[in-house]
């Protein structure tokens, strides 16, 4: 509905109809705001025209009618903010899921593309320390570490499976870029050093672009070279066993 009313992109995720809510509730307010503010414009022109005016009032307005009205939006605004942004923002960033039946994957982006990095069919990812980030170890594996030996890498491809929390684990490996996947209503900064995650479930199958929000050097656009692919559960399943094999020995030191 929300797509279709102010023809949004297309929603691919669990919490983006939330996030298409409180746009359009924004939308509402401001569109409130216009028509008031216009109308007063319009009648100030009218009422105080020079022609009924010759003499300029120094006193100005005396009634408290403009102080309510401010005090009015203030209130919706903060009920906007408590009420729908950091619920929104706490179920999204602050409560990530964990554990079995959840798929995470590490994305660390670069001048200019985006790396994954993927737990292998074991689900589990040897240990990393941003520490030992190079251009030839993107990700920090600590390389003796036996658990991420079936850990594989791709370069601007992103596959997830459809209806399964999936976390993404975001960094930089060089200035500050910013995660954006308009689909999946997700967007958050990648930080030299710091590992952030978010997460979202995805519930449409399809290929949708990635993009980088933030201004991040001249070669900028090229990050919209990243894509998303959302397929079954099984056909992701499948990949991942064959890039695991293939990728056997990988450090994820893309060019």
């Amino acid at each position: 509905m929300f797509e279709t009313l102010l023809s949004l992109p297309v929603n691919t995720s669990e919490h983006g109809s939330k996030v298409d809510e409180f746009i359009i509730y924004i939308h509402y307010l401001m569109g409130f705001l216009f028509v008031i503010w216009m109308a007063y414009f319009v009648y100030v022109l009218w009422r105080f025209r020079a022609s009924k005016q010759p003499k300029a009032d120094h006193v100005g307005a005396k009634s408290h009618a403009s102080t309510w009205l401010e005090g009015f939006v203030a209130l919706v605004e903060a009920v906007l903010l408590v009420g729908f942004a950091i619920p929104l923002w706490a179920s999204v960033v602050d409560k990530a899921p964990s554990g079995e039946g959840t798929n995470t994957v590490r994305v660390m982006a670069q001048q200019f593309g985006w790396n994954f990095m993927y737990p292998g069919p074991d689900q589990t990812f040897g240990a990393q320390d941003l520490e030992l980030v190079t251009a030839d170890n993107k990700f920090g594996r600590v390389m003796e570490d036996e658990a991420g030996q079936d850990d594989f890498f791709t370069l601007n491809d992103l596959r997830i499976p459809a209806n399964i929390p999936t976390v993404f684990q975001i960094s930089s490996l060089d200035v500050i870029h910013s995660f954006k996947v308009i689909a999946l209503r997700v967007c958050q900064d990648a930080i030299p050093g710091m590992s952030i995650p978010t997460w979202c479930v995805p519930l449409k199958e399809g290929r949708y672009q990635i993009n980088c929000a933030q201004l991040c050097g001249n070669g900028h656009s090229a990050m919209t070279q990243g894509f998303l692919t959302v397929e079954s559960p099984e056909d992701f399943d499948t990949w991942v066993a064959g890039k695991a094999e293939e990728s056997a020995g990988d450090t994820g030191g893309f060019e």
